[in-house]
């Protein structure tokens, strides 16, 4: 029977790091203990030499089996070694074995483990044999628990308080998405996974809590492509007294701070792209954007109009809601490659933002565009909530001639409301997005441990 524990261990790459100190053939005088997975192995008389790998890195063993004994290893065991620092002959930093045990039997053999894997359906299937064989999936997996971690710390120090609200939902909202719907047999009613976070964390604006934010996995029944996932992570945080300018300069700051925490470093590869993540960032207007590209109008058929003149298939929009999406989607959002906000966007696209001072039909909204995929989506939140009521019917009309997605309304949320509402900045950044900027993956299935697959995929 193996050990059911290996206490002491440290990480290997604490441990290589002493001994890249050491002349080659020396040896430290301390003895380590450290426990990881064999995935090497080469023979020289009565010398073994096995590659150990820990979540840390890689580091030799020098097993001399006059010492240790005959090594019974398959490639794949985990095990469990005690001995000294050290430094081979040719200079490849070492752990020189008195005692090694087997704390872990593989029984399947593994696949190649010089090439890894490279079957990307494997990959994602067997997420644990992809980090288990290639060190760049395992690297992403820590990029992406360092950039949540950075994030976290960001938040609390600037005195936001981290807030969980419902997954199960008897209203969806906060964003224009189908939803996944099931059934609760205590409340005999359907219900809906969230979508996102947003009409409940500002009811905790409501209740004072002033700055909130949460970590959460959000749901919309759609399909996938690079940057959509049906399961996502996203962070949503509100900040009362600040509006959609002071959230510009945050979103700036926290994803500057995720990156040199994660990466170490505010330039990035992304989309075979050099990416600066560092503040400033480009600013742009919604319809300047637009106007720029010969695109912007605010009549439907003369908007439908420039749109097939540039041949893009408008058959399946049905409002100037979804043309002029259409138009923005398609236009403008892929050539933005270095981080930038588009702001001002036009209200029917908003329903939960304050209109501008200058123009009552644009409202104070960002969207976040780096390598031509947006991450982050924030606005001036509205607080009025006879203005929210009114803007909950223009979303009615908008469902009513076919934009299925368009928000359904909540009045338990505009009763929260009419209760008053400081003024808030708000805003939702996709960390699955984010991480892949900072991995440079360049789709969401690479950044998310176990994505959703077909079952005959």
């Amino acid at each position: 029977m193996t050990p059911k524990r290996f206490p002491d261990a440290v990480p290997l790459a604490r441990i290589r790091a002493e001994s890249e100190q050491l002349e080659p053939g020396a040896e430290a005088d301390g003895v380590v203990r450290a426990a990881g997975r064999v995935l090497g192995r080469r023979e020289m008389g009565k010398l073994v030499f096995l590659d150990l790998v820990d979540r840390s890195g890689r580091i030799q063993l020098l097993c001399d089996t006059a010492r240790t004994g005959e090594v019974d290893l398959d490639l794949g065991d985990i095990v469990g070694v005690s001995g000294r620092p050290a430094k081979a002959r040719r200079g490849e930093p070492s752990i020189a074995v008195d005692e090694l045990v087997v704390l872990g039997k593989i029984r399947s053999p593994l696949p190649d483990t010089f090439h890894g894997i490279t079957d990307q359906e494997v990959r994602y299937r067997k997420r644990y044999l992809d980090l288990l064989m290639n060190e760049e999936s395992r690297r992403d997996a820590i990029v992406r628990a360092r950039m949540i971690g950075a994030i976290r710390a960001y938040l609390d120090g600037e005195g936001f308080l981290e807030v969980e609200t419902p997954i199960l939902q008897p209203r969806y909202g906060g964003a224009f998405a189908e939803p996944f719907v099931t059934h609760s047999n205590y409340l005999d009613q359907d219900v809906y996974l969230r979508i996102a976070d947003e009409l409940y964390l500002k009811r905790l604006i409501v209740g004072g809590l002033e700055r909130v934010y949460e970590l959460s996995k959000d749901f919309r029944n759609e399909g996938v492509s690079y940057k959509h996932s049906p399961e996502f992570t996203q962070l949503e945080w509100y900040e009362a007294y600040a509006d959609y300018r002071d959230t510009m300069d945050r979103t700036e700051a926290l994803v500057c701070r995720a990156a040199e925490a994660a990466v170490g470093t505010t330039k990035v590869t992304f989309r075979g792209h050099e990416v600066e993540l560092a503040a400033p960032w480009a600013r742009v207007s919604f319809v300047d954007a637009l106007e720029s590209k010969g695109v912007w109008s605010r009549d439907p058929d003369e908007l439908q109009t420039k749109l097939s003149a540039a041949q893009v298939d408008t058959s399946q929009d049905k409002t100037w809601t979804q043309l002029v999406d259409h138009a923005y989607s398609h236009f403008v959002e892929p050539e933005l490659i270095q981080p930038t906000f588009v702001y001002d966007w036009p209200i029917e696209l908003s329903p939960f933002a304050r209109t501008t001072e200058t123009d009552p039909s644009l409202v104070e909204r960002f969207e976040c565009v780096v390598g031509g995929m947006e991450f982050a989506n924030a606005f001036s939140e509205l607080n009025d909530s006879i203005e929210q009521a009114q803007r909950f019917e223009m979303q009615a009309a908008e469902r009513a001639a076919g934009a299925t997605e368009a928000e359904e309304g909540d009045p338990d949320y505009v009763e929260a409301l009419s209760y008053g509402m400081p003024p808030t900045g708000g805003c939702g950044l996709g960390m699955d997005r984010l991480a892949m900027v900072l991995t440079g993956r360049d789709t969401i299935r690479d950044v998310i441990l176990f994505p959703a697959l077909r079952q005959n995929e």
